[in-house]
This record gives structure tokens, C-alpha cells and sequence, in this order.
């Protein structure tokens, strides 16, 4: 039958339209997984990893050596938080932060998340123990067990003190990246795990504050939940001025040069000055814009950045 060309034209345009329309669809698609590993928290793998790699070798390590770590992390980290979003989807659906999450929206279905989730780890571990080396691929697994399952399933839901112990997770890519350089792990290795350990509390309980109402919502007993915030700003405080005791450790047992023994002075104190400002401010009856928590938790990051890129630097600064 033969067609008039109107009818073939739009016959084209219909086509391309459903073409477009499947490579949208596509994209989306693709975005809402890469959304379930949180890329904005991996960010946190990079901050920390490659700097602590650096002062391992005191100097460059392999560029190869820095690549494969960081996918190995990368699929750790991400593979964890496809995780955690599975089990938190209940949760994610109650709180206005979350609500447009993949798995709550159906972008990806649960069964879809789950086993995403669980071949990310396992490639994870896989790739680590085949690119890097054994130790470093049994603490990323470490790392995701203590996310998923020791903060995740156990801690996030019971206690105040969930971000807490939950945060060990998080301190794991700094064993991580010194274990691929040395093959385990040192003092040195320790006292920067327990800067981030130290830190997370800090940084995270900020963030809850400001979102206090979506986690009463879902029923997660965050510090600022369940206590006054007088009593969040002095834990905020003491964790500070451990975090920066655990700093200024590193300086003699790595040891470190001038860049890094003045940064983490520095940083330190200006971060310190805004934590002990903000329990002041709480101590005073202020709320609103004027307490100002995100500062803190912005001002939390920038910190970390700073003192680990000065970390990294250190290493070829030789005075």
C-alpha cells in the first residue's frame, strides 16, 4: 500500500519520539542506580584514601596501585549503601530528605536493589583481593558488614548512639588505603581512623538536627531526637577535642612535616571555635537560621578536606 509523504513524515517523527523516549528512559534509569550507592558520600573515599596512601609510601604511590583501590572502595562503599537504602526504604518514605530515593519513588524495584547491592560487594572483595592485595579486600568486607549489618539492621534503629559506633564503617577507607601500600596496618593508621571516628559525630548530628522532625517521623532515635540539644552540643564538643587530640598524635608517629602539623592546628581550631560557638549558641535558646547547624555540618567537610589534602601534600615538603 502506498503511503503519501505527510504519512511517512510522521511516521519518522513518531519513530524518534519513541526513541528519545527510550533513551530517557534508559537514562533515568541508569541515574537511579547510580543514585542508590550515594556517590555524594563516596566523595568521602576520595578525601580520605588516596592522602593516607600518599604518607604509606611517603611520597607517589603506583598510579595503578591508587586506581584499583579506589574502584575496589568505590564498589565497597556504593554496594553498602545500595544496602542500606534496601533496608531503610521504609524509613526513606517517611522522610521528607529522602522521600525521592529510588526505591521510593519505584524507579528500582527492592528485588532489583538487593541484588545490585550484593553483586557490588562481592565485586568488590573480588576486585580488591585480585588488584590490591588480601588485607585490604577483607576490611572493605569488614566495612560493609559493620555498615550494613552493624549499623544498618542492629544499631540505626535501637540507639542514640547509632552514628556513633555505626561510623566505624566510615573510618574503614583510611585502613583501607594503608593496607594497600603497606600490606596491613600501623599506629598511624589507627590514630587516623580515629580522627574520622571522632569526626563523625560532629559532622552527622548537624545534619540530624536540622532534620530532627523527619527522624521522629520514622522513628529513629537520633541523639537529637531523643536529648536535649544542650546535651548534643557537649557530645559535640567532647568528640571534637578528641578528634583533634587523635590529629596532633599523627604528627610524631607518622611523622609528619610542616604542612600537616600546621594545617591540623589550624583547621583544627578554626572547626573547634565553630563547634564550641554553635553549644554556645544552643546554651543561649537560639534556633532557627541564627543556630545555624548546616554551617557546622558544611564546615565539618571542609575541615576534613583541608587537613587530608594537607596530609597528601606533606609527604614532598621537605624543609
Amino acid at each position: 500500500m502506498n503511503q503519501s509523504p505527510g504519512t511517512t513524515t510522521l511516521s519518522h517523527e513518531a519513530t524518534a519520539q519513541h526513541g528519545g523516549g527510550s533513551d530517557r528512559s534508559l537514562r533515568r534509569t541508569l541515574l537511579a542506580y547510580v543514585a542508590l550507592t550515594k556517590p555524594r558520600i563516596i566523595e568521602l573515599l576520595l578525601i580520605t584514601t588516596i592522602p593516607t596512601m600518599f604518607l604509606a609510601a611517603g611520597g607517589f604511590p603506583s598510579w595503578l596501585l591508587i586506581l584499583n583501590t579506589m574502584v575496589g572502595g568505590y564498589l565497597a562503599a556504593g554496594g553498602a549503601n545500595v544496602l542500606n537504602m534496601y533496608l531503610d526504604r521504609d524509613i526513606d518514605a517517611k522522610m521528607k530528605r529522602t522521600k525521592n530515593r529510588p526505591l521510593v519513588t519505584g524507579e528500582v524495584s527492592p528485588q532489583a536493589a538487593l541484588a545490585f547491592g550484593l553483586a557490588l560487594c562481592a565485586l568488590s572483595v573480588v576486585y580488591l583481593w585480585t588488584f590490591v592485595n588480601a588485607p585490604s579486600a577483607l576490611l572493605a568486607l569488614g566495612a560493609i558488614l559493620l555498615y550494613v549489618v552493624f549499623y544498618t539492621m542492629i544499631l540505626k534503629r535501637r540507639t542514640s548512639q547509632n552514628i556513633v559506633w555505626g561510623g566505624i564503617a566510615g573510618c574503614m577507607p583510611v585502613l583501607i588505603g594503608w593496607s594497600a601500600v603497606t600490606g596491613g596496618v600501623s599506629w598511624t593508621a589507627f590514630f587516623l581512623f580515629l580522627v574520622i571516628f571522632f569526626w563523625t559525630p560532629p559532622h552527622y548530628w548537624p545534619l540530624a538536627e536540622r532534620f530532627t522532625q523527619d527522624y521522629a517521623r520514622a522513628e529513629v532515635p537520633m541523639l537529637p531526637v531523643v536529648s536535649s540539644r544542650t546535651t548534643v552540643a557537649k557530645h559535640m564538643v567532647f568528640h571534637t577535642v578528641m578528634m583533634l587530640l587523635c590529629s596532633f598524635a599523627i604528627i610524631p608517629l607518622a611523622p609528619t612535616g610542616i604542612v600537616y602539623t600546621v594545617s591540623s592546628i589550624v583547621f583544627g581550631g578554626w572547626f573547634l571555635f565553630l563547634v564550641v560557638r554553635y553549644a554556645v549558641r544552643v546554651r543561649r535558646g537560639m534556633t532557627g537560621s541564627k543556630l545555624n547547624p548546616m554551617g557546622v555540618f558544611h564546615a565539618s567537610i571542609t575541615y576534613l578536606t583541608l587537613v587530608f589534602v594537607a596530609l597528601a601534600i606533606d609527604p614532598f615538603v621537605v624543609l
